[in-house]
């Protein structure tokens, strides 16, 4: 397959990791660092220290400070800002879209304003169809790829060609990624597993063991696959990648920046001092308001997620929160008797 240019649009550690997964799959890629500096690191020294260390990058991927220039003429651009940023990013480089681009999402996020997923996002700002975008998530921790460890990963779109064309060009031999056609399942499944490891992470700060923790990663894929099932998703991709398998990855490993984040706050920690302390976006402590906004939009019970969000709102005591999670009213967990 050719494809003249590929952009990667966010030089953070996901972003940049992505970029190299499809150099290292034999396609030159473009990745835009909005700091000169950090663009100046990458090619001259071929690293980016802040958020990979002394990882070597491949000697395909470029950088570039200037995001238009890195935008136009691109026929696949790889969307890794954070997801809070999207919309005004992609405004300021909407007319600079080649026509057919495809736009692919590494966002994990729920639009706070709209409540929108960053592939809707994505159609309405940019004004391309459906077919046009792809989403990749999965059990993705990018220091681990980074450092070329095996791992799979879903690339879904509605287009079955578009995914199979972002799967190609990220394919290689330590980056395997399978095609799904459930946007809605792998977005959900990627964007609520952020705020389950806040709990994870919050429990775990608590000195709280390993039953504990499982219980809440198995009741929280239950919450997450309620919410994906009443907006329509398949129930087998949130058993997959994009489901159990990223839920499992951001919940269990100490490079998670969501189970980090939450740690924080169950050590003691403020919610203000943590954000001062973590250099890295986590994710989830935007998207939860706006996931449990989601949930009572389409009437799914949302325990975890209502839970972490009133710790972040101080509501809630970090020491009160697996309580309150095990002290709901029993029910039968399995199908209707």
């Amino acid at each position: 397959m050719s494809v003249d240019k590929i952009t990667v649009l966010g030089a953070g550690s996901w972003g940049t990791t992505y970029a190299a997964v499809i150099a290292d799959a034999g396609f030159p890629v473009t990745l835009w660092a909005r700091r000169p500096e950090v663009a100046e690191e990458i090619n001259s020294t071929h690293t980016n220290e802040r958020y990979l260390g002394e990882r070597v990058l491949p000697e395909g991927l470029s950088a570039n400070a200037d995001d238009i220039a890195a935008v136009t003429d691109a026929e696949v651009i790889v969307l890794a800002v954070p997801a809070q940023t999207l919309r005004e990013n992609l405004t300021r480089w909407k007319p600079h879209l080649r026509e057919g681009v495809k736009l692919v999402s590494l966002m994990k996020g729920i639009e706070v304003d709209t409540g929108k997923r960053m592939s809707e996002v994505i159609a309405e700002v940019a004004e391309v169809a459906e077919s046009q975008i792809a989403v990749v998530s999965g059990p993705n921790l990018a220091r681990e790829i980074a450092d070329r460890q095996p791992t799979a990963t879903v690339v879904a779109s509605s287009e079955i060609t578009t995914a199979e064309v972002v799967a190609e060009i990220s394919a290689n031999a330590y980056f395997r990624p399978y095609t799904n056609t459930d946007v809605v399942g792998v977005e959900i499944g990627g964007a609520i597993k952020n705020i389950i490891a806040l709990s994870v992470g919050i429990a775990d700060g608590q000195k709280l063991g390993d039953n504990s923790k499982a219980s809440i990663i198995t009741r929280g894929l239950a919450e997450t696959s309620r919410l994906a099932a009443a907006m329509g998703a398949e129930a087998h991709t949130l058993s997959g990648l994009a489901g159990l398998g990223d839920l499992v990855a951001t919940c269990a490993s100490p490079l998670s920046r969501n189970r980090t984040f939450g740690r924080h706050l169950g050590e003691g920690m403020s919610l203000d001092d943590v954000i001062a302390h973590t250099s890295q976006t986590a994710e989830g402590v935007k998207s939860a308001p706006a996931v449990l906004a989601l949930g009572r939009r389409n009437g799914v019970d949302l325990p975890i997620t209502e839970a972490v969000c009133a710790v972040l709102a101080g509501k809630l005591q970090v020491d009160e929160l697996a309580g309150l999670l095990l002290s709901r009213k029993r029910k039968h967990e399995g199908p209707p008797a």
